[in-house]
């Protein structure tokens, strides 16, 4: 049987993002995002139940500061008592993984979406994605950009502003 573009998505494989049942997922996720970036200037305690909501699964304690971005939110999987400040951007066309503990600065951009490097494939409309995995007790500056595929260790530090187009070592320290 074939594999519908969303599960070609999840696998990491090529997929049409124009398909309508990805289309519903993003409108959903938008909805969803609009309510909870309502809650700015709210208390925390009705954050972490919108969270559970849409998100893939979020650890007791965790905080995610409004606005915040995401393409589908089910592929976001956080930690326990992990922090993520305002106007992150995570596109979780595939898992995004943030380990307990750690700590994510404003307007840091998590990628796992991708496009291929074929001129006639982007044509086409296909995407891909390659997942991203944060480890726990990392710290991400603000600003900092995370790149499809990569992998950062426990215990690292990503400076503000940073580019990480490379896996990090767990307690490295990449800046610049």
């Amino acid at each position: 049987m074939m594999r519908s573009q969303k599960e070609k998505m999840l696998a990491g494989e090529f997929y049409n993002a124009a398909d309508p049942e990805i289309q519903a997922d993003l409108l959903a996720t938008g909805a969803w995002l609009k309510r909870y970036n309502d809650t700015l200037g709210q208390t925390t305690g009705h954050w972490h139940e919108l969270l559970s909501e849409r998100l893939g699964e979020v650890g007791r304690g965790t905080v995610i500061r409004p606005p915040f971005f995401c393409d589908y939110g089910f592929n976001i999987r956080i930690g326990a008592n992990a922090y993520i400040n305002f106007n992150c951007v995570i596109l979780d066309v595939v898992e995004v993984k943030i380990g307990q503990g750690t700590a994510i600065g404003p307007a840091v951009q998590i990628y796992t979406a991708d496009h291929p490097h074929d001129a006639e494939q982007r044509q086409a409309g296909l995407q891909v994605g390659r997942p991203v995995h944060i480890g726990s007790r990392v710290w991400i500056g603000g600003g900092a950009i995370i790149l499809p595929g990569v992998t950062i260790g426990d215990n690292a530090v990503v400076g503000a502003g940073c580019v990480v187009t490379r896996d990090v070592p767990a307690g490295a320290k990449v800046v610049g």
